[in-house]
């Protein structure tokens, strides 16, 4: 298995497998409706381990990576480095809930855990 040292040689290494296109507008398609397809498996695969009782563990663990590939391509399609991307999100968080996550400070953000 092949070590990867970071995301930024991640993201080469994604292009280097990737399809290529002619159309833009196919390839962001193909980028997106990937991701939700993906990440459709990761939560089917969830779904049958933990409510059916067959063990699909090794289906999530396969199709976490699955979907990161599409959402590196997402980031190289747009040229965005996943680094920044992810930094920008945990920043965004801890603005939101700077003493960690609460319901109280969640409730402030517009979700109400407590709705049925």
């Amino acid at each position: 298995m092949e070590k990867i040292n970071n995301l930024k040689e991640y993201q080469e290494l994604c292009k280097n497998t990737s399809q290529k296109f002619d159309d833009k507008e196919k390839e962001i398609l193909t980028w997106g409706l990937g991701i939700a397809g993906e990440a459709g498996d990761v939560a089917g695969c969830i779904k049958k381990t933990f409510s059916h009782k067959n063990d699909q563990t090794a289906g999530i663990r396969e199709n976490i990576g699955d979907t990161m590939w599409y959402m590196a391509m997402i980031c190289n399609y747009f040229g965005w480095d996943f680094d920044e991307v992810l930094g920008e999100n945990i920043e965004k968080l801890k603005k939101r809930y700077p003493q960690g996550f609460t319901e109280q400070h969640a409730k402030r953000n517009g979700v109400d855990w407590n709705e049925k």
